[in-house]
Parts: structure tokens; sequence; C-alpha cells
């Protein structure tokens, strides 16, 4: 057992063991009919009042606070919370997988946001922000494949973020999707055919006379060119998928 003193305590006070006085899910619950104005359809939410009391333990102003299993938002809300309390800055990561994600944890940080109720039951807004994504198609297929329902776009966008180059183009190819130093990056890929790196793909590359890059990065689903061509010319081959999958 580790003894905690006073003068490590935030506000001069330690944690008991037992939390009897942070609230019940029925509490809870009481919370979200308030929120939303009619009974809560959602079965275990946490009391705000609990989740005030971890942050007020485990954060700084400035922390950055992840909940993974979102729920119906009550980390959020305690953010906000004790944000408007104190003054801090902390944000929150909220993941969630199940279909409420949208109508109850989304909606909730948005009302908590905004203000809710009525008249004289209504409720301030404890202000801040936050913005709300969805996860698309996964990138690969059951087979380790690129999947071919993700578009074009976004994997090579993918691959430029992986390599840590800003993707744009250019007009050296089609295919180019960065350069990082003297490294320029292509993703010579196509939904409906096997490409390849070869001649006819370096002679379709518009360099300019003292301006070429001196690597050449080229993801392609093969190399027809051999160690020695591939030094020569200062190019690094990558297959793809497998050298995606790595990441």
């Amino acid at each position: 057992m580790r003894k905690l003193f006073t003068f490590e305590a935030k506000d001069g006070m330690t944690a008991p063991s037992i939390w009897d006085d942070v609230g019940f899910n029925q509490h809870a619950s009481g919370e979200l009919e308030k929120i939303f104005s009619e009974k809560a359809h959602f079965d275990t939410p946490k009391p705000t009042s609990l989740i005030d009391r971890i942050l007020q333990i485990a954060t700084d102003k400035d922390s950055v606070v992840l909940d993974s299993f979102a729920g119906s938002g009550s980390t959020a809300h305690s953010v906000l919370k004790l944000n408007a309390n104190d003054g801090g800055t902390r944000r929150f990561i909220l993941v969630e997988m199940l279909d409420y994600a949208e109508t109850i944890t989304a909606e909730r940080v948005r009302k908590v946001m905004a203000g809710y109720g009525e008249e004289d039951k209504a409720i301030p807004g404890l202000g801040g922000s936050f913005e709300y994504y969805t996860i698309g198609a996964p990138l690969f297929d059951e087979d380790g494949n690129l999947n071919e329902a993700v578009p074009v776009e976004e994997i090579r966008r993918y691959v430029a973020y992986t390599e840590g180059v800003e993707y744009g183009g250019s007009e050296m190819s089609s295919y180019y999707i960065g350069q990082a130093g003297d490294a320029a990056y292509f993703f010579h890929y196509e939904p409906d055919r096997a490409t390849a790196l070869d001649y006819d793909f370096l002679n379709s590359l518009r360099l300019s006379d003292g301006k070429r890059p001196a690597t050449l990065v080229v993801y392609a689903d093969n190399c027809l060119l051999s160690q020695e061509q591939l030094r020569k010319h200062g190019i690094i081959f990558k297959k793809i998928p497998r050298d995606i999958t790595r990441f």
C-alpha cells in the first residue's frame, strides 16, 4: 500500500479508498432525463459526480482525457463542467462503436455545451466545442489486400501520411503523392489491374532536367527492375499491399 501524504494531494486532501458520496446510476439516469427531456434510453450511465472526482484527482488544467467506451457521454460532460469551474483547457476524446454514438453520446455533448431545459428548469450551456467523426470502410479486406470499396484518393492520402510527407500533386506524375527532402513518393496503383515498377513507368515520369529528385520511392504491385537497376536510378521499391500493411 502506498501512503499518500497531505502535501502530495491536490487541495490538501487525499482520496479515500471508498467513495460513497459520488452518486449512483439512478442519479445519472436523472441527469440524462433532464438533458433529453424524456426517459433516458441508456441502461448504465455513469453520474458526472463520479467522473468529476476522477478528473479532479487525475488531471491538470490542460490534460487530454480519453474515454474509449464513451457510452452516454458522461466524461465529456464532466470535462466541460470542470473547465467551466476552474478555467481549465482540458480536452476530451470519446470513442463509441454502438449505434447511439450520434443520437445519445454526441447529442449530449452538444446540449451540454449549448444549454438545455426550458424556463425555470433551463440549464445554461458550458461552452466549448467538439468535432464528430465516423470511421469509414477498412483499408484492407479480410485477405489483407487493399479494399476496393475505399476510394483510391483516401488510400493515397493514407500512404502519404504514413510516410510523413505532405500530400499533394505534381506534374511529374498522376501517381505522385508527396515529397520529403530529396525523395519523391509515387503510389503506382490501379484498382482494376496490377501495376509494375518498370522502365515504361519510369519513362512516363515528367522529370525536368536538373530537378530530378535524388531518390524515387515507388509503391507498385510488382517490380521488374533488378536491384542493380534500382540502385543505379536511386529508386526504392515498396510492394503493395505488403509495405502498406506494416503500418
